[in-house]
């Protein structure tokens, strides 16, 4: 593994999860050899693998997206996520408060 020859990784950049990715892809490593190398989870491996064939898909179609659009919907659907999560929260407490479980 080309990454092994490098002293212990401090920070890990675009180029250096492309090139494990890349090893990865072809057969030179394992989710779980490189978890173990490199003292990482295997899902945060696994993530990097998924973000790199659904970016290099992207990159192969005919038209592909605008990077900045892929982020723009990224966070539009945080977003709503995220104001469901609190609609759910108030409701939650609404519905406390009126079972009178906030009373101390």
């Amino acid at each position: 593994m080309s990454i092994a020859m490098e002293e212990e990784i401090k920070r890990w950049t675009a180029r250096r999860k492309s090139a494990l990715v890349l090893e990865i892809i072809q057969g030179k490593t394992t989710v779980a050899e490189a978890s173990r190398q490199f003292d990482l989870p295997p899902s945060e491996i696994e993530d990097w693998v998924a973000q790199g064939k659904a970016g290099m898909e992207n990159a192969l179609k005919a038209k592909p997206e605008d990077v900045r659009e892929q982020y723009e919907k990224q966070l539009k659907d945080l977003q709503e996520a995220y104001g469901e999560a609190m609609l759910e929260l108030r409701a939650r407490k609404k519905l406390e408060s009126l079972l009178g479980k906030d009373e101390s």
